[in-house]
């Protein structure tokens, strides 16, 4: 009898030591097929957006009046879609950027080199051969829950993707929930708010058409089933659960003390 009561504690607490599992991105994977990545589209320019728009040509003297670092500018840079004193330009609720010589130029939804191509064709009434160069210089994302550093993550990476993202927060906790990470994205065509579950477990999230993030993207790491119910300590099953291992572990005591 004592043998038999030894062997299902024994049981029990190795049902109760089970490793975590998923505890490794991208494990499953079917190593016999090849994997493709998700083609990179650019980044959508958004309302508050920061641009820093800069105009070249052969003709350096005809080019500057479109460069705002090269002459002095008369737009208020408290006013949305004008430039501020270093030249870089904030996107207006309406979607528009305020240039010098071309005026208001809409951008809200084009990417940045769909933005640079229309620039470079408004241009070309007044330069030969202009090039326009748009760099983004507020990019950043929101990474919240079991990670290292939780909060607002700015970088001068445009390019960026789920991992990198995960590693500008310290990585997540061993808590974390790997297969059920929460990504919040904005659309400007919709005007709506979209939320979809990414398995970072899973290889395919390459193949993912969120794998590269967009500007003011919100990540949310929820933490696994075990943690939360740890966290919660006033969780009926929780409860229940305590109660019943107390019953248990004292009927054991009672068997074992009239067995001698």
């Amino acid at each position: 009898m004592k043998k038999q009561i030894f062997l299902l504690l024994i049981f029990f607490l190795a049902c109760s030591c089970k490793p975590k599992e998923n505890m490794i991105y991208m494990s499953n994977h079917n190593f016999e097929q090849e994997v493709s990545q998700a083609r990179y589209t650019g980044l959508k320019i958004k309302e508050a957006d920061v641009l820093d728009i800069k105009v070249s040509a052969f003709d350096e003297i005809a080019v500057k009046p479109f460069n705002l670092t090269s002459m002095a500018t008369t737009n208020d840079p408290n006013q949305e879609g004008n430039a501020g004193a270093d030249g870089q330009y904030t996107v207006s609720p309406e979607g528009y950027v305020v240039m010098p010589v071309l005026g208001r130029v809409y951008c809200l939804g084009m990417t940045k080199k769909q933005l640079e191509t229309d620039i470079e064709e408004r241009l070309k009434v007044y330069l030969t051969d202009p090039r326009v160069d748009i760099k983004l210089t507020n990019f950043s994302v929101s990474i919240l829950g079991a990670v290292g550093s939780p909060g607002q993550k700015t970088t001068n990476k445009e390019k960026l993707n789920l991992f990198q993202a995960i590693a500008l927060a310290g990585d997540m906790n061993p808590a974390a929930d790997r297969t059920n990470v929460k990504l919040l994205r904005y659309s400007e065509e919709t005007q709506k708010d979209t939320l979809v579950a990414i398995d970072f477990s899973d290889a395919s999230i390459v193949n993912s058409p969120y794998y590269y993030l967009q500007q003011n993207d919100i990540l949310y790491v929820e933490p696994d089933r075990n943690a939360q119910i740890a966290a919660n300590t006033t969780n009926p099953n929780r409860a229940l659960f305590l109660q019943l291992l107390a019953v248990g572990l004292s009927l054991v005591a009672l068997v074992i003390r009239f067995s001698r």
